[in-house]
């Protein structure tokens, strides 16, 4: 059974950088396929980004297509979200996840969550 923490968030103005990270424990994930979503208040979990077990493969939601960048270091169990060029819209809980098959852009497609970490743009 994986373990998901995330770390990374806090607040931050609006154009400026952050980088989430996930770290995994329990067993390695560098077999595995991972996600990032989001949740907003009010809102539903929505995907922002996956990428393949090696990194050779990443999809993003089109909303930060070309700001956020996924990747990953396997031989420290972690995943990396690097968000730039951040919008007040961007304001969340994100989560990561294990990819256990199906479409990559599906909710139910993920399990294994992390808790979460509150990122906060301000305008």
């Amino acid at each position: 059974q994986v373990q998901l923490v995330e770390s990374g968030g806090g607040l931050v103005q609006a154009g400026n950088s952050r980088r989430l990270s996930c770290a995994a424990s329990g067993r390695s994930i560098g077999m595995l396929a991972m996600g990032w979503f989001r949740q907003a208040p009010g809102k539903e979990r929505e995907f922002v980004a996956a990428i393949n077990w090696n990194g050779a493969a990443t999809y993003y939601t089109d909303s930060v297509k070309g700001r956020f960048t996924a990747s990953r270091d396997n031989a420290k169990n972690t995943l990396y979200l690097q968000m730039n060029s951040l919008k007040p819209e961007d304001t969340a809980v994100y989560h990561c996840a294990v990819h256990r098959g199906g479409s990559y852009y599906r909710l139910d497609s993920y399990n294994n969550w992390g808790q979460g970490t509150q990122v906060t743009v301000s305008s």
